[in-house]
């Protein structure tokens, strides 16, 4: 089967945690997956910023990509975050997700030594991930966590690739996507900001992998939806709805703050997984009002 283009709007699911035992929640992984699918979502994108992908073990999530195969129908993306620091752990990283059954890997930059890599150096590491992965790869801009911005020199020197399909950009800087979607016409440019995803779509984006999708799933789909509609105003309106979830919960808390929005609308995901710390009393009430103010109601 051909898979579908990529395009859309995509869950970077987050993990579920067990409270007591601290290991992961299948079983709340895969309901909530099913929610976020039946809402109208395009896939799914696990071990992202999200999803904690860089406090997971690789076996970790080598699993999430097995248990969620099977809840993923083949018409939707199940994109797995494998970015590891050397070239060699993230080529690994990426033959394990695609024998688990990935659609696609997302990959960051590496990091450690961002600061003496230079772009061509970094370049070339792509492109032996590309040469070796056997399922596409999407590039991961995401300087917040990674410190590193990856910028349009990088993807020019891939962007003829054929298993190199898509960038994610989660600068939050409109003037960087449209440099990155400028370089790269051929590949699919996903944004990463959910306060950006109207701007995005009017600038060339195919879409998004935004995580105030995982606690606002229907309002991000119908957006994209009335957006290719040629419903402007609809789609314009859905995104100021979409603005103070994505910087006043996102933005302001991360992924305790995602976890903690779940929460209310009744999608409980646990705990974080130390060193990151849950949002604390004060800041869970914040993130309840401000998901009142758009609608999104507390679970009876």
């Amino acid at each position: 089967m051909t898979h579908p283009p990529l395009r859309g709007v995509f869950a970077p699911i987050p993990t579920p945690f067990d409270r007591e035992t601290g290991e992961i929640a299948p079983v709340v992984l895969r309901q909530v997956a099913r929610a976020l699918l039946d809402a109208g979502l395009d896939g799914l994108a696990v071990a992202g910023s999200t999803g904690e992908g860089e406090l997971l073990d690789e076996s970790e999530r080598i699993q999430l990509v097995e248990w969620l195969r099977d809840v993923v129908p083949d018409d939707k993306w199940l994109i797995a975050g494998t970015g590891f620091e050397s070239t060699r752990a993230c080529i690994r990283a990426a033959k394990g997700a695609a024998e688990a059954g990935a659609d696609a890997v997302l990959v960051r930059p590496p990091s450690y030594f961002g600061g003496i890599l230079s772009a061509a150096q970094i370049a070339v590491h792509y492109a032996r991930l590309a040469d070796e992965s056997p399922i596409p790869v999407i590039l991961y801009n995401i300087p917040k966590y990674a410190h590193v911005t990856l910028d349009d020199v990088v993807l020019r020197a891939v962007a003829d690739h054929e298993r190199v399909i898509g960038f994610k950009d989660s600068s939050g800087d409109l003037k960087h996507f449209t440099a990155l979607r400028a370089a790269t016409p051929r590949l699919a440019g996903l944004m990463g900001a959910g306060h950006l995803i109207y701007p995005a779509l009017e600038l060339g984006a195919e879409g998004g992998i935004l995580a105030v999708a995982c606690f606002a799933a229907a309002s991000c789909a119908a957006l994209y939806r009335q957006f290719r509609n040629d419903d402007r105003p609809g789609a314009g309106a859905l995104q100021e709805r979409l603005v103070p979830l994505s910087r006043e919960i996102v933005g302001a808390f991360g992924p305790a703050g995602i976890k903690a929005a779940m929460g209310v609308i009744g999608m409980p995901m646990g705990p974080v997984r130390s060193p990151l710390v849950d949002c604390d009393a004060r800041q869970r009430a914040r993130v309840a009002e401000v998901l009142a103010a758009a609608g999104l109601r507390a679970a009876a």
